[in-house]
């Protein structure tokens, strides 16, 4: 008995403490464009593009888009062979949303003048004009002129102050990842286009200037102000001839540094030149009604469910009822914590889920306390009916959760949109239901039977039996 009631504790602690850790850290659910208002913006490729094409494409897309500002959670999701929908929650400027998803971003070769070790440039909190305050980064880089940029590579991030651009990307004929024998290491070969060599040259042969090992021998090559590369001039006197190899290294994911960088480099930023097929703005007033309608009609379906179950089954309801806020907080909470790790983002259809979840409990509820009446009816005694009835029925629960989770695994596998919001919900409250039928409802019905509200009166469990 003290074992259920420490356990059954834990349990409470675990649910409502961890709803309330989530709020207080800030953690909650972040919302989708339904929900907060925003605008959504439909892509279409050219018919035939490769898909890789279109995956990279994304990518370029997602990066720019954590910089965007005010963007809580872009969700850029592919849909079909050729379309890709982007869903900006908070943005209902169209014209930002449109420069944010389509814009061709600048591809430059650029001299490295200075590196500054660490995340933040050297006049962070100087309010200097151009620059970042809070990263001491270049606002609005400039491809003309100096800037800080910052370089997030694998061995540490960095700050570079580069110079004018060298070269751009439309100086790049072609590039194509290679395997360097010689050195069992991966590179980018470059072919450049007439201009293009000269440029790069001549680029090269200031860099070659410094020694080796010093950082201005590095051409930094930034994508939307961002450095995505910065290899070291090797030949002395610089590179010439139109072609260059870039090395990327020997560690076990340079292959696909190496097809990435390839990537970018022959395409510049975008390398599919989307038509934008639809620019749909959803307003913050809009998305704030359908959450208040979507917590009403969730709000009203619990309170209907409550009372139900108060009537039909008394006490047992009412540690329903208290179940129900258990697997509400868990829930809330993990919706929460799982859009701060994860970027899990909370749609009209997740919702829809939700107040789904609720019936899919409750079933749980309902057939554990059927087969605890059966029992009793049978001449069990209301502690050994409890235990009995919870066995027979937890193989139901676990048949039928079962299906509820693999339409779930199937939704989120197949579906696209605010389909997969439904599928989340759906498969994290089956989940939690599972669990909470042993961790808290077996406890708290055990516990029950073995008090005055087990076998006295009209509101015990024996008086629902009869």
């Amino acid at each position: 008995m003290t074992r259920r009631v420490v356990g059954l504790v834990v349990v409470l602690a675990i649910a409502w403490g961890g709803l309330a850790a989530t709020i207080a850290l800030g953690f909650t659910p972040r919302l989708g464009l339904d929900l907060q208002g925003g605008t959504a913006v439909v892509l279409t490729a050219p018919e035939g593009t490769d898909p890789e094409l279109i995956e990279v494409s994304v990518d370029i897309m997602t990066r720019r888009i954590e910089t965007f500002g005010d963007v809580q959670e872009p969700d850029i999701a592919i849909s079909g062979n050729s379309t890709v929908v982007v869903q900006l929650p908070g943005v209902e400027d169209e014209q930002r949303a449109i420069e944010a998803v389509g814009q061709t971003g600048d591809l430059s070769f650029r001299p490295v003048l200075a590196v500054i070790p660490g995340e933040f440039g050297p006049q962070r909190g100087t309010n200097t004009p151009g620059i970042d305050n809070e990263t001491g980064l270049t606002i609005k880089d400039d491809i003309n002129d100096n800037a800080f940029v910052l370089y997030p590579a694998d061995f540490g991030s960095q700050v570079l102050l580069v110079g004018p651009a060298g070269m751009v990307g439309e100086d790049v004929a072609d590039a194509s990842p290679v395997f360097e024998a010689q050195s069992a290491s991966w590179a980018v070969s470059l072919d450049l286009t007439g201009e293009g060599g000269d440029l790069f040259a001549q680029l090269t042969a200031e860099a070659a200037t410094f020694p080796l090992g010093d950082p201005r021998r590095q051409i930094a090559i930034v994508l939307d102000g961002l450095v995505i590369s910065a290899p070291q001039v090797i030949p002395e006197g610089g590179i010439t001839g139109g072609q260059a190899s870039i090395s990327v290294g020997v560690s076990e994911d340079s292959q696909q540094e190496a097809n990435d960088l390839a990537v970018v480099l022959r395409y510049g930023s975008l390398p599919v030149a989307f038509e934008i097929s639809a620019v749909q703005k959803v307003s913050a007033t809009l998305g704030s009604d359908s959450l208040q309608a979507g917590v009403i009609a969730g709000l009203l379906g619990l309170g209907l469910v409550a009372i139900v179950l108060l009537f039909i089954y008394r006490s047992l309801g009412l540690l329903a009822i208290v179940g129900l806020t258990v697997f509400g907080s868990l829930l809330l909470a993990l919706f929460g914590l799982l859009g701060e790790l994860s970027g899990l983002t909370l749609t009209l259809a997740g919702v829809t889920g939700i107040i789904v979840s609720v019936g899919i409990t409750a079933d749980s509820y309902i057939v554990f306390y059927e087969r605890l009446k059966e029992k009793i009816r049978d001449g069990y005694d209301v502690d050994e009916a409890a235990e009995e009835g919870f066995r027979l029925a937890y193989r139901t629960i676990v048949t039928a959760d079962t299906v509820s989770l693999l339409a779930a695994v199937l939704l989120w596998a197949l579906a696209v949109g605010a389909v997969k919001g439904f599928a989340v919900a759906l498969g994290l409250a089956t989940v939690l239901d599972l669990i909470l039928a042993k961790a808290y409802t077996r406890r708290a019905v055990g516990i029950l039977a073995n008090t005055s509200l087990g076998s006295g009166g009209w509101f015990s469990i024996k008086g629902a039996a009869r």
